[in-house]
Order: C-alpha cells, then sequence, then structure tokens
C-alpha cells in the first residue's frame, strides 16, 4: 500500500483519503477485525488541526486516564505535520510505539487504547488497563491467626505487585508468556536467579508453550500443562493463595507461576509433605509447628483408613475391636438390613451429598441445610434402624480429619474410597497391598527431577529439619539439598 499523507492548512482544512498512513483506511482495518460493538472509537483534533483516533474496549480501558493522559494534552496542542512532537506532549508513563495492525488489535482487547494519527504510519499503544477486580483480602483456604493476611486475587498485576513488594531483589525474574488461542491470557513466571535449579524455568516454559488450548480461565489448567502425569491421582506441583508462601518457596529454589483470572498460584518442584505444611508453621515456635504436623499426618491417616478398617473389623476380623466397644457396636448395628459395606457406602453417599450441595446453594442457605440436613437426616436414619451410630460417627469423624489438610482433600477422598472398596472385597490383605502399591507409585514418581517422596525416599537427612519434623530457624541454614538450588545458603549468621 501506497502511504499519503493528509495535507491540512493551520486551520484543520481539508485531506486526501486512501493510502495506508489516512485514519480512515486505519480505523476501517480495525473494525473489519474488531466488530464487537463494545469497541469505542474516540475521534478529536488537536488546535492546529491535527486529526486523531483513540480505540479501546470498553469496560476494560480506564476512560477517565484517557482524557486527561491522552485527549486533553493533545486537544489543546499545536502539532506539525510530521507529528514528531506528539510522544512528548502524551501524559502516560505506560507509551509504546507499532506498526502492525495485529499489534494493535492485541493491545485493544487486552485493555490498552491504541492512537491512531492521520497521516502517521504506525500507532501509539497508551497504558490504560484498569480491569474490573476484588480487593487484596485474606484468602478463604489458607487463614492464619499469626502472619500476614493478604492474599492474590484474579488480577495478575495486582498479583506481580504483592510479590515485588516482598522480594525486592535484582535476582527475581518475571518471564511474561500467553496461553489460549482465544483468550490469551497472560501468565507469569517467576524465579530468583542463581537459586531455581537451572533448566526448570525453560522446562516449564516450553511445556505451556506446547499446549494449544481455546481458553485458559484458571490456573488448574496451567498445573495440568505442566504435570509429567496429567491423568494422575496425586497432583504435580503446589498451590498456594498467599504471596509470603509463594515468595518462601521461590527463595527456596522454586519456580512460581501466577495466571491472569486466577488467585491460585502454582509452584514447582512440588513434594508431597508441602501440603502437610502451613504458613503458620514458620511464625510459631518450632515445638508446636512440630505437634501440629504430626497431627496433620495422623489426621490423613485416619480419615483415609478408618471407614475401610472398620468395614474390615467387621467382616473379616471381628477380634480387633475391643470387647466392650464391640458390644457397643453390636447392639447398634443389630436389625439394620444392609452389609457394613454397602452401610458405609450409604453413609458416604449422604455425607458427600450434603457436602455438596452446602457449597453449592447460596450461603446463608447453604449453612442451614448442611446443619438441618446432617441432624435430621442422621438422627431420623438411626432411629429408622436404615444406618447405625458408629457409621456416622465413623464417616462424619473421617471428614473433619481429611480438612486438615485442605490441598490434599481431593487425593485423599478419592483414596477413602479406593481403601473402601478394596476393605469390603478383600479384606485387610486388600488394604496391604493396596498401601504397598500407592508407595511404590509415589516413589517412583518426580516433579521436575524432584520425587514426589522426598526427602523421605530417597532419604535426605538434611532436608529432615523441614519435613514433619519444624527446626528452628538457626537448624536451616541451607536451602533444601532436594530442590538443588545453585545458591545453597540462605542464612548467614555467627549465631551458633
Amino acid at each position: 500500500m501506497s502511504q499519503n499523507t493528509d495535507e491540512r492548512s493551520e486551520g484543520g482544512g481539508g485531506a486526501e483519503q486512501g493510502g495506508s498512513a489516512s485514519l480512515s483506511n486505519k480505523l476501517k482495518e480495525i473494525k473489519e477485525i474488531l466488530t464487537s460493538p463494545d469497541i469505542i472509537t474516540f475521534e478529536f483534533c488537536s488546535l492546529s488541526g491535527k486529526k486523531f483516533a483513540a480505540v479501546y474496549l470498553d469496560g476494560l480501558a480506564d476512560k477517565n486516564l484517557l482524557g486527561e493522559l491522552v485527549v486533553k494534552p493533545l486537544r489543546a496542542a499545536k502539532i506539525s505535520d510530521s507529528g514528531e512532537e506528539i510522544a512528548q506532549l502524551l501524559a502516560s508513563p505506560e507509551i509504546n510505539q507499532g506498526k502492525e495492525i495485529k499489534e494493535a488489535v492485541s493491545g485493544i482487547l487486552d485493555g490498552n487504547a491504541a492512537l491512531f494519527i492521520d497521516g502517521t504510519e504506525g500507532f501509539y499503544m497508551i497504558g490504560l488497563k484498569n480491569p474490573p477486580g476484588r480487593a487484596v483480602m485474606e484468602p478463604p483456604t489458607q487463614i492464619t491467626v499469626k502472619g500476614p493476611r493478604e492474599g492474590f486475587t484474579e488480577d495478575i498485576k495486582t498479583n506481580l505487585g504483592l510479590v515485588r513488594k516482598r522480594l525486592k531483589s535484582d535476582k527475581l525474574q518475571v518471564k511474561m508468556l500467553s496461553s489460549g488461542e482465544q483468550s490469551a491470557t497472560a501468565i507469569a513466571l517467576c524465579y530468583i536467579d542463581g537459586v531455581c535449579r537451572e533448566g526448570v524455568p525453560e522446562q516449564i516454559e516450553e511445556e505451556i508453550k506446547a499446549n494449544k488450548i481455546d481458553l485458559v480461565p484458571d490456573s488448574s489448567y496451567i498445573s495440568a500443562f505442566i504435570s509429567k502425569h496429567p491423568r494422575s491421582l496425586f497432583k504435580h506441583c503446589g498451590t498456594c493463595e498467599k504471596p509470603d508462601i509463594f515468595c518462601a518457596k521461590l527463595c527456596e529454589g522454586r519456580a512460581g507461576i501466577i495466571v491472569d483470572g486466577s488467585p491460585i498460584a502454582l509452584t514447582a518442584p512440588y513434594m508431597v509433605v508441602e501440603d502437610f505444611q502451613s504458613a503458620e508453621d514458620y511464625y510459631i515456635t518450632s515445638y508446636r509447628a512440630t505437634i501440629i504436623r504430626a497431627l496433620r499426618v495422623a489426621a490423613v491417616l485416619i480419615g483415609v483408613l478408618l471407614p475401610a478398617l472398620y468395614i474390615c473389623a467387621q467382616l473379616f476380623k471381628i477380634q480387633l475391636i475391643p470387647v466392650k466397644l464391640l458390644f457397643k457396636i453390636a447392639s447398634s448395628v443389630s436389625g439394620i438390613p444392609f452389609s457394613p459395606s454397602v452401610e458405609m457406602f450409604l453413609t458416604l453417599m449422604v455425607l458427600e451429598v450434603l457436602n455438596e450441595a452446602s457449597i453449592r446453594m447460596p450461603k446463608y442457605v447453604g449453612l442451614a441445610l448442611s446443619v438441618v440436613g446432617a441432624l435430621v437426616l442422621g438422627d431420623t436414619a438411626v432411629k429408622a434402624g436404615i444406618i447405625s451410630t458408629p457409621a456416622i460417627i465413623i464417616i462424619a469423624f473421617s471428614a473433619i480429619c481429611l480438612y486438615t489438610v485442605p490441598d490434599l482433600v481431593e487425593t485423599t477422598t478419592t483414596l477413602r474410597l479406593l481403601y473402601l472398596i478394596v476393605a469390603g472385597s478383600i479384606g485387610i490383605y486388600g488394604l496391604v497391598l493396596l498401601t504397598a502399591f500407592i508407595l511404590c507409585y509415589l516413589c517412583s514418581e518426580q516433579s521436575y527431577g524432584v520425587p514426589l517422596l522426598s526427602p523421605f525416599a530417597p532419604l535426605v537427612e538434611g532436608d529432615l529439619k523441614d519435613a514433619l519434623l519444624k527446626s528452628n530457624m538457626y537448624s536451616m541454614r541451607n536451602r533444601p539439598k532436594t530442590l538443588g538450588s545453585r545458591n545453597k545458603v540462605r542464612l548467614k549468621s555467627d549465631k551458633k
């Protein structure tokens, strides 16, 4: 296309139409691509008659900033035909020049404004992105009594600001990526240069770029992309909703992923022991933290195994139950029309239905539904002789135990069901075989070169100080050996 420049008089006379530099042609090209009615085109002139057009997406771009930083200074200026002074007149701190229409379309859809100038090739992309979003608040799943209360939001810039607020290091690297053929979702890959193991950020970047999908609405999609075995029952990357946890994992040698539109950040490599640790463990005494971690492990084991062991004891090994307790159970189950396995499955199904209904229903209705449903259905079922009291107690206690480690609930609820099936069909030997199979599987799984069961399998004695046992700060001078950090020392102190 030939380049034609509009010829105007000082007062803004007529202009030649046609050519790639013509404002009308540029707007025509944009409108052919962006046909949606919420794409706004605002045309105006400078004091000398120079024509401009700002194109932006209504609802994402800040119109007030557009008027104050772009339109107001240009309208009040006398601009020459060359337009060399335009960049100095624009008051926005985020200005980029572009030439291709595709770049303009991408920037407009991202929430910025494209400024086109009559008689000038290319355009200016003005950073006016201001999407709707919620304020920074405490996350619902990682609540702490002590420590920071800030949580990630759905805005990637806000989340990166929360990370930069805590890590004021020139070694912190943030690589911006994009995923989603239709959504073009922004993704920030964060790591500390010299601390993160060499090659891990590059591997994660390759995994993200290798997957083509229309829409990436949440970080769980990226989690599936970067997992070596996406169909595995066990996850292969960590999750967190608090910037303090995210920064702590970066400083240990992990890479972090923040996805625009998701309040949940990802970290890799991942170890199963991470989910038994809480942010509050590092803000309280090491003795208390060790006791709480041991309690979490015991609670998860009880939650997964207790229903299955109860079925095994009733069907195959009744002598495992103490005599006094056996008499209580016998009096409770007398007259129950179902076998122990069917009774336990029925009770579990009722609990899962109540749980799902309380989550999906409106907040206050869901709370009333869960309380009334649990009390009325449970009491009525026991009085009617359909379900025994021990079954309700065991299933309820099992559910409470599983939620002591909320990040593992998806996995542990599935494991509880598997153990129930095996216990009702094979018995105690089936439980032993299933446990051995799960342990062997976990021992063979890795997350970017780090075994999931580290630092227990393989055993890394130095890393046991912050596994299930929580040592004091001065005992953990080095970063975890399992993660293979290039900078091994994280605490330098003369204090013994």
